[in-house]
């Protein structure tokens, strides 16, 4: 920093920067007027990241120019909140943020207006403590249940995915600070994730993997977005000018700046070319490729030009440069509450049967599985947060009024004691072992012990736990696997046998971000509670709905399958070390989630957009108006149960059958009821474009939507649909766009 200053200075001495060089600094009004006075070397700087020590633990930073009146500016992970270090150097103060629940769980509220007040917490977080972008939402398709972030990221479906994240940019942009729409795109898996090929025809990427993006620039206007490690039919997705001018700003209208996702030096020439605005982490090297390839005519100043002039677009936006006074002190305590009330919404009860749920003249529990001393309220990685602690389970049922054996409690101590003391002894980083993200590996749970907590306790709670990050992909089998481990089933067998052989019940909780097999052992348990990873507050919230304060609405934003190698897409994942990796070949195409299970009447163990509630409903009156544009849709909702509690309904379209072949139905709106009271109705809305019931014709290069009559299904999950309608569109409608994005490979 030293030595470029002396740099500028001399010139400054020389006369060799223009007069109004001199003198200029930044404002909103005179962008141009700075572009104009900066120096190549300048220009360059500008582009690529540099280190920060403003706000210990943020992810990276824009570059300073006093000299213009450009201050830095901080971006910081991450989707579940601001992760930032929690203590700093010869500071007594702490830095702590508050874990909001993960990305699935928000989706699976099918909630927008609960997704931008979350996001509102969030971005007070990231404004207060001194930060100016926050490097989320994570919204990649879940292509199978193994990926790694799958936890970050929303759905298997681009709607829900797209209209959770505008709704999440939207809260979290409101406080004056920014966001980074990521991964863009097809960003499908962590193995290997730096240089493997994502091979997609034209028609699914547009349908699937783009579509989501394309929603949530749309309608949240984010101020970022990010680019992606992989490549994507060829070329790496940073460096592809069709992906980032052609679609993403000629098409889609973005106005903002791309950064790349955390790369070394790559071809830096590409990726400015490319429209990628700004290089992260950042290196010398980058600015001197830069410099010398425009010297060298191998890059365009027009090309820089417009990427410094969207940056410095940017700057003037962030509260860096509005000098905004943070405070480093957000709310935590109103958050708080924020988690505890709204991650219910989002818990899906997958099973509840001789009424086990919510508990009654329960007054003490047993406790199995490692989880229910130390719930995860996040996964690993970006994703994760640095937080105080994280209410377990067990504190959030004691907090209720709810006992738990000791004797049971204290044996799971000693499990985390001597876990804990040994992975200290090997000298294992601690990254994993911090509060809210430690997964304790499962006891061994014999009959004999289960038969002597029956004797002691009123009901069991079996709590299954498996973690998941950045970096990896999830095995099929282990104890991060998909499947079950064997100690997990045998605990799930001893304890269901000895308490139901003493008349009493039992109650699973799977505390995941992500998708588990459990068609082997879902019969055995009475309840079954998808928790996800809750956040901060987990145990009190699981504590919420297994007591009946609170009614769960969640319902599944992703197909649960019977086994992980129903999805087509498992043949083309990286299952086995050495497989799909270098390349992963997009062989199913539209076949993802419940647009193949649905279509194939492929059996599953629960379906898309499946969840229980402690009342029940009935759908009635289906009406459909055509509009200019397509249709509108309504539906009444009552609350046919004896408790208060919301419903999420689904709109579904099956298309008629035209030029192209399509799935048997997909999801065109969703809409989510207040809390109605026993008896209570509501009727919900929905708006239908043209374009959103189109398909894209590759052959053509263009959105179509045949002229024909489409049947408006209303359902509580893609199975269950209560009642429809019919809508005729008269015209074929048609919107030509770009012929881009060919697959580099045969599919």
């Amino acid at each position: 920093m030293k030595i470029r200053s002396l740099f500028i200075s001399t010139l400054l001495l020389a006369g060799l920067l223009p007069a109004a060089a001199q003198s200029v600094k930044l404002t909103a009004g005179n962008i141009d007027a700075v572009l104009k006075a900066m120096t190549l070397e300048e220009k360059a700087r500008l582009l690529v990241g540099e280190r920060q020590t403003k706000v210990p633990g943020a992810a990276g930073a824009t570059a300073a120019i006093p000299r213009l009146g450009i201050p830095q500016t901080i971006l910081s992970d991450g989707p579940a909140g601001l992760r930032i270090n929690p203590t700093r150097k010869d500071d007594a103060r702490t830095y702590y943020t508050t874990a909001f629940p993960v990305g699935s769980l928000v989706a699976a509220t099918w909630n927008v207006e609960l997704a931008e007040q979350t996001g509102r917490a969030m971005g007070d977080e990231v404004l207060q403590y001194g930060c100016d972008v926050l490097l989320a939402p994570g919204l990649n398709i879940h292509r199978s249940p193994l990926c790694g972030r799958n936890f970050e990221y929303y759905s298997e479906d681009p709607l829900l995915a797209g209209k959770m994240a505008a709704c999440t940019v939207r809260g979290v942009q409101s406080n004056g600070v920014g966001t980074s729409v990521k991964h863009f795109a097809v960003n499908s898996q962590e193995t290997e994730r730096t240089s493997v090929n994502e091979v997609v025809s034209k028609r699914t990427l547009r349908e699937l993997y783009l579509r989501n993006f394309e929603i949530a620039v749309r309608e949240g206007h984010p101020w970022t977005v990010m680019s992606s490690y992989n490549r994507l039919n060829g070329p790496f997705t940073q460096e592809n000018r069709q992906l980032l001018t052609t679609l993403l700003r000629e098409e889609w209208g973005f106005d903002g700046i791309v950064m790349t996702d955390w790369t070394g030096t790559r071809n830096t020439v590409a990726q400015v070319h490319a429209g990628n605005d700004l290089m992260e982490p950042g290196n010398n090297e980058q600015v001197t490729q830069i410099v010398e390839a425009v010297k060298g005519g191998t890059l365009a100043m027009e090309d820089v030009d417009i990427c410094v002039k969207r940056i410095l677009q940017y700057i003037v936006k962030t509260p860096a440069f509005r000098g905004y006074k943070y405070s480093n002190r957000p709310d935590l305590e109103a958050h708080a509450r924020l988690v505890r009330e709204s991650a219910p919404e989002g818990m899906v009860l997958l099973k509840n049967e001789n009424a086990a749920l919510p508990m009654q003249g329960v007054k003490t529990v047993a406790l199995f599985g490692a989880q229910s001393y130390a719930t995860l309220a996040c996964g690993l990685g970006s994703g994760c947060v640095n937080i105080a602690s994280a209410v377990s389970l067990a504190q959030g049922l004691s907090n209720a009024g709810i006992n738990h054996t000791a004797d049971l409690s204290d044996l799971y101590k000693m499990g985390r004691d001597f876990d804990d003391a040994h992975s200290k002894m090997l000298q294992k980083s601690n990254w994993d072992r911090a509060a809210g993200r430690t997964q304790y590996p499962e006891l061994a749970i014999s009959r004999y012990l289960a038969d002597e907590q029956a004797k002691k306790s009123d009901l069991a709670i079996i709590t299954i736990a498996h973690e998941a990050g950045e970096g990896w992909d999830r095995p099929i089998e282990g104890w991060r696997g998909f499947n079950l481990t064997a100690d997990e089933l045998d605990m799930i067998k001893n304890v269901t046998e000895a308490y139901h052989a003493a008349g009493k019940k039992v109650v699973v909780v799977i505390n995941s971000g992500s998708v588990m097999e459990t068609a082997s052992w879902k019969a055995r348990p009475d309840a079954i509670l998808m928790a996800w990873q809750p956040g901060g507050e987990a145990g009190n919230a699981i504590a919420d709905v297994l007591t009946g304060k609170a009614n769960p609405s969640g319902k599944l934003p992703m197909t649960w399958p019977i086994d992980v190698m129903d999805h087509p897409s498992s043949k083309n994942f990286p299952t086995r070390k050495g497989t799909n990796d270098e390349v992963s070949l997009h062989h199913e195409g539209l076949n993802v989630g419940y647009r193949y299970f649905d279509t194939a009447r492929k059996e599953v163990s629960y379906p898309f957009g499946y969840g229980l509630s402690y009342t029940t409903f009935a759908y009635s009156k289906p009406q459909v108006k055509a509009t200019k544009d397509g249709f509108t849709a309504t539906v009444t909702v009552k609350n046919t149960g004896k408790v208060a509690g919301k419903e999420s309904v689904q709109l579904y379209v099956s298309a008629p059958k035209g030029k192209l072949e399509k799935p048997a139905k997909e999801l065109r709106a969703f809409a989510k009821t207040r809390k109605l009271a026993p008896g209570e109705s509501q009727t919900l809305s929905f708006a239908v474009s043209r374009y959103a019931l189109a398909s894209f014709d590759e052959s053509a290069s263009q959105w179509i939507a045949d002229a024909g009559q489409y049947a408006v299904l209303f359902g509580a999950n893609v199975e269950d649909i209560r009642c429809q309608a019919a809508f005729t569109l008269k015209k074929a409608y048609t919107q030509q766009v770009n012929d881009i994005l060919q697959p580099d490979q045969e599919l």
